[in-house]
């Protein structure tokens, strides 16, 4: 389901001040669809110093980070009264929103948010005009105020407030009008508006992971493709398991899923659009190919093929077509990862004697070895924001590390036993992969951020494998 942003709510700005005179008055019209920009001229002059040298907006590893004190009760209600997306009410379901949004903010690592289930939920009419003196009691340096309201369409509206304790200002707002099956999104878009806020990065929440679930024993598994929300939520089988599926990749406007599909041992590649739910065929061959990825732009479908004892990087236009061969070396060219601009591919060859990391321009040209540091890489996968390439090391254990584009500054992010096939969160600071237990061979997606200190497993109702992290939702 497509979130709905309210598009003719723009009313909803009011100037906080003038809520301040009224704070007993219940806030009756919905909030904007964008949010309000902070420190703009005529805020506040405390408004103003938090950019000059209040909050910082750079993002830092630093205890400080971590240790600020973001307090998020659950959302108010002008109602309680029964959703679709709550049988027990729009209370409970304030209760809910909170929780997510304070596990979004919890599981990145970046901040240790107090939930709603350790705090007084605050009622409707302070949401807009927050007691302080309550928050600053509690050491609370940062505040998430929101509430929730039905209405008569069945539509949920949703709205969201940062509010900073010590300035006694608020940062930032926004809001949404969403289905009831929706109700998680408007969590995430929540959560996605105090994390840039406060860290100065784009958001990541409100975005989608495609993966391959899979079941059965370890020597038959059967693998389908499958989506589900950023925090593990929402699961979705799209394929049945007939064919085995295999590296999905959501294109760059999130609306298509490419992937690799296994049928009686005839490799095709197909895309999927998530809109109408139909899919089309793009590649047939009588030969081995594998691990589709879109260029920047959506245009075009990297692919590799395997001829004989000879396999090399393709490219072929997303409508389909003839496809045109990038590499021609003797061995074993796989992979490729478009860096951001579209202008250059990573991707893995054994042309040297072992798995490496290689860069070439788009049109194949100039390439070049960049990994020198021992053992053997694969999967590679560059950054979104260009500055890094995630891949799987290969020195006696498989673990995720990462590198500069021209090979340097290579460090471990895991030490697992078997660890690979790494993709980027939107914003460029988690990479997911999947581990391999031992033994049982069941697998499962983790994530970890860039300091590598982060790690945590998200859950999957089944086997998980093959991660591709799409960009934030439209």
């Amino acid at each position: 389901m497509i979130l709905r942003f309210a598009a003719c709510v723009s009313a909803f700005l009011i100037a906080a001040p003038a809520l301040a005179q009224s704070p007993s008055s219940p806030v009756e019209t919905p909030p904007s669809s964008t949010a309000a920009p902070a420190a703009q001229a005529g805020d506040s002059a405390a408004a103003q110093q938090d950019d000059a040298g209040g909050l910082s907006v750079v993002v830092s590893d630093d205890n400080a980070w971590r240790d600020l004190g973001i307090a998020i009760p659950a959302f108010a209600t002008n109602q309680d009264v029964p959703t679709p997306a709550n049988s027990q009410g729009t209370a409970a379901l304030g209760l809910e929103l909170a929780r997510v949004i304070t596990a979004d903010l919890r599981n990145n690592g970046l901040f240790r948010p107090v939930g709603p289930d350790a705090l007084p939920r605050p009622p409707y009419d302070r949401i807009m005009a927050p007691d302080y003196a309550v928050w600053s009691g509690r050491s609370a340096e940062m505040l998430v105020h929101g509430y929730v309201r039905a209405g008569s369409d069945g539509r949920l509206t949703v709205g969201c407030y940062l509010y900073d304790v010590a300035l006694q200002d608020q940062l930032d707002k926004a809001g949404w009008v969403v289905e009831p099956a929706d109700w998680r999104r408007a969590a995430h878009k929540c959560a996605d508006l105090v994390y840039s806020r406060l860290s100065g990065e784009d958001p990541f929440f409100d975005s989608k992971i495609a993966y391959i679930a899979e079941t059965g024993p370890k020597d038959n598994r059967v693998k389908r493709l499958a989506i589900m929300d950023s925090d593990g939520a929402n699961h979705r089988f799209i394929t049945s398991g007939q064919a085995t599926a295999l590296t999905p990749r959501y294109s760059p406007d999130y609306s298509k899923i490419v992937y690799l599909s296994y049928l009686n041992g005839n490799p095709r590649i197909y895309i999927y659009d998530i809109g109408t739910g139909r899919q089309r065929l793009i590649v047939q061959s009588d030969y081995p190919a594998f691990a589709p990825r879109w260029s920047p732009d959506g245009k075009w479908i990297l692919y590799s093929m395997a001829k004989g004892s000879n396999t090399d990087i393709y490219r072929v236009s997303a409508n389909g077509g003839q496809s045109e061969r990038l590499t021609d070396n003797p061995g074993i060219d796989v992979g490729g990862s478009y860096s951001p601009d579209g202008s250059k591919i990573v991707f893995e060859s054994d042309r040297s004697g072992s798995q490496q990391i290689y860069i070439m321009n788009a049109d194949g040209s100039n390439q070049r070895r960049i990994s020198f540091f021992g053992g053997r890489a694969a999967t590679p996968e560059w950054s979104p924001r260009g500055d890094q390439i995630a891949f799987t090391h290969i020195a006696g254990d498989l673990r995720v590390a990462v590198m500069s584009p021209s090979g340097g500054n290579m460090r471990h992010l895991t030490n697992g036993w078997q660890d690979e096939a790494p993709t980027w969160s939107p914003n460029g600071r988690i990479v997911q992969f999947f581990r391999t237990a031992p033994n049982s061979g069941k697998t499962s997606i983790w994530q970890v951020d860039l300091t590598g200190r982060n790690l945590r497993e998200l859950p999957t109702p089944v086997g998980a494998s093959d991660p591709a992290w799409g960009p934030v939702l439209p």
